[in-house]
């Protein structure tokens, strides 16, 4: 079984102003990582549009159509102090959607062992009706929920483990007992969530901050002790991960100092946890990661262990 990428040169075309951290050189920082011989069996496609209905699987209609609405015909508009539109930011948005959801179609079937999106803008900071933090529509939400409707999955776990906490992902998923969402993050660091008391109506919201100065050491153990026994206890049907790569020492938005072998190992632990409870069945979406090198190497080492299923 093999290993897909899904990802879309509309995502160049989201454009963002002169020195933003979010910037098109981050996908051709990870699609030129991932061009290196050893990805060579990737199976490559590239990501439908998502669609308007799909979306509000996790975002008002009304807030769909004001995403739209708010896109620009030229220059770029801002929606809050960190997340700007482009004439082409809302094609990409939707291309976030459709290639997570493509994703998991795919690996649903059978058709592939599991899946990495090499999209943006990232979604994770994207709350129900609520655009902030770089995001407009919370893609691996969106993934989570559409494997629910369309093939039957009864419980989904999304892993969070960019430095920033998907305060949007815990938004939307807060009172329900069918999604578990975690998440490993820097703390106090934005957008301020994630605090280990915040767990959700149904104890289903599991944080585990850190520290400005942890590296892979504190990172293994906040897994292993917190993370990794909740979802043994959840035993999900599909796993979502959350894939920034800002915790990499290199990175300039944060104060962590994980290496790509931290990558490398929680990528095995959550496969190892896929394979007994899922099938194998795992979802992978970019989200952060704004050190071009650190993230390439990063990407790299997540897509090849993710390589190794089956």
């Amino acid at each position: 079984m093999s290993t897909l990428l899904v990802s879309h040169p509309a995502c160049l075309d989201h454009q963002t102003p002169a020195g933003h951290p979010e910037r098109p050189d981050r996908i051709r920082a990870v699609e030129h990582a991932l061009e290196d011989e050893k990805f060579q069996t990737l199976v490559r496609e590239q990501a439908p549009l998502g669609d308007f209905d799909t979306i509000a699987l996790c975002h008002p209609m009304d807030y769909v159509e004001a995403i739209k609405d708010a896109s620009p015909d030229d220059g770029l508009v801002r929606l809050d102090a960190d997340t700007v539109m482009s004439p082409g930011s809302f094609e990409a948005a939707l291309r976030c959607v459709g290639g997570g959801v493509f994703a998991v179609d795919e690996v649903m079937t059978g058709k592939v062992a599991n899946a990495f999106v090499a999209t943006r803008p990232p979604g994770h900071h994207a709350e129900t009706a609520r655009p902030m933090g770089f995001c407009l529509f919370n893609n691996a939400a969106i993934a989570a929920r559409h494997a629910q409707t369309k093939h039957g999955v009864e419980r989904v776990a999304i892993v969070d483990f960019d430095v920033h906490h998907g305060n949007g992902s815990q938004d939307i998923f807060w009172s329900d007992k069918s999604v578990m969402y975690a998440s490993t993050h820097e703390m106090p660091l934005y957008p301020g969530t994630g605090a280990r008391s915040e767990r959700g109506d149904h104890d289903t919201i599991v944080n585990a901050p850190l520290a400005a100065g942890d590296g892979g050491a504190e990172f293994r153990e906040a897994m292993e002790s917190v993370i990794l026994p909740r979802l043994v206890e959840f035993k999900p049907q599909l796993l979502v991960i959350s894939a920034g790569f800002d915790a990499h020492t290199r990175d300039p938005l944060a104060n962590l100092n994980f290496v790509e072998a931290d990558y490398t190992w929680i990528t095995q632990k959550l496969m190892e946890i896929a394979d007994q409870y899922c099938d194998g069945r795992i979802v992978s979406l970019l989200e952060g990661g704004y050190d071009l090198q650190g993230l390439s190497r990063s990407t790299a080492a997540h897509v090849a262990e993710l390589m190794k299923a089956g």
